[in-house]
């Protein structure tokens, strides 16, 4: 059995009253079992006042996340919201691992770090959560493709750290109260159970008529397009002067369909390089083909109520639920940002314990033809999972 709960707290410069919040909330929800662990997202403020630290040191057992702004719990809002979810099991077991620094080869890093742990073990995790900070010159591509394989396919889910800064200066992994802006934290859950994922990107309706082949590309950067420069493409559907500006290329989000049987995996664009390449947040390999699809509040809101609604189909006899969303499709609801938590709240409050955060990249496993999933880290979208 598998006990999942949350708690909260908006107390952001007092240790003793934030830890005494959290704790109160936990004598109502019927105590812990044999093995625990906590997933954290929570604003910046505080890890600055070091409630994130006092928190997570009242508490017995490993609290790993996320810089993350907002938060929410189903029955709390805020941008100034410090959030946990519990993972509470007799049978389910919880290991939870930090990378050193992810600098220099950090697929290495985390492949050896992920092995060393694992070396021991005779049966593979049934699910591994990950929790990295947002570093520009790392993809998370890569981190989900390493995890892939040096796993063997094990499932995947998770979030890259996202502030509300100018710079993103500020999002930290976070490992039992520390803040690391270059170390990964997993979660590798071993037991009999079975986490169903879901995830919403762009309609298909927003798709533009001309879609595209990646006939040239290098890593998260795309250089041709149909064999011609990308810009003679940015300008054949009538965007060329609108991709001269990094607002709106970053505000144009794309799909990419890697031709392998998955669905389309939503991507953003980043800017335009001095070379005239489109530098995109996540891998772009060559042979994929690419539909661009501008995003609206409308398709963010019903795109996330068609997810949640799937949702509902499936939480007989589910313990809880863990959501992140990408911050883009929080900055599109412009001047009504809290429109798509309060969807999501109105939908699924009270039905099952769920905890919803912002994200910087979104790592969740998608359905192959045959039935089996495979693991993509997905800009622009939401992603769920259900235990």
């Amino acid at each position: 059995m598998l006990r999942i709960f949350e708690a909260f707290t908006t107390e952001v410069d007092d240790e003793e009253i934030a830890v005494e919040e959290i704790k109160s909330q936990l004598e109502d929800k019927g105590g812990f079992l044999k093995n625990s662990v906590g997933v954290i997202a929570c604003h910046y403020e505080f890890v600055m006042s070091g409630i994130a630290q006092a928190v997570c040191k009242a508490l017995p057992f490993d609290i790993v996340g996320t810089i993350s702004s907002p938060v929410s719990t189903g029955t709390k809002v805020d941008a100034l919201l410090l959030s946990i979810m519990f993972f509470s099991s007799d049978d389910v077991e919880f290991e939870v691992l930090l990378t050193p620094p992810l600098n220099e080869n950090p697929c290495a890093t985390i492949a050896e770090t992920y092995k060393t742990s694992t070396a021991k073990r005779p049966e593979k995790p049934a699910l591994i959560l990950s929790f990295a900070p947002f570093m520009p010159l790392n993809s998370g591509d890569e981190y989900v493709s390493t995890i892939s394989e040096v796993s063997g396919g094990v499932p995947c889910f998770g979030t890259l750290a996202v502030d509300d800064t100018m710079d993103f200066s500020n999002c930290y992994s976070l490992y039992n109260g520390e803040e690391h802006t270059d170390k990964m934290c997993l979660v590798l859950f071993y037991g009999d159970i079975k986490p169903k994922f879901y995830f919403a990107n762009i309609s298909e309706d927003k798709i533009l008529d001309k879609s595209a082949i990646i006939t040239k590309s290098e890593g998260h950067v795309i250089k041709e397009l149909n064999g011609r420069p990308v810009m003679e493409y940015f300008k054949d559907i009538g965007l060329g002067k609108a991709s001269e500006t990094q607002y709106a290329m970053a505000s144009l989000p794309f799909l990419v369909d890697y031709n392998d049987g998955t669905p389309p995996v939503s991507k953003i664009f980043i800017r335009l390089t001095e070379e005239g390449y489109a530098l995109c947040a996540g891998a772009v390999p060559e042979g994929s083909k690419l539909y661009v699809a501008p995003s609206d509040k409308s398709d963010v809101l019903f795109t996330t109520d068609e997810t949640v609604d799937q949702v509902l189909n499936d939480i007989e006899g589910a313990s809880g639920l863990l959501i992140y969303s990408c911050i883009a499709r929080y900055l599109i609801l412009g001047a009504n940002q809290f429109d798509e938590i309060k969807h999501v709240n109105n939908k699924l409050g009270g039905k099952i314990p769920f905890m919803m955060a912002y994200s910087g990249g979104e790592i969740c496993p998608t359905l192959v033809s045959d039935g089996k999933t495979t693991n993509r880290f997905h800009n622009n979208a939401l992603v769920a999972c259900l235990i």
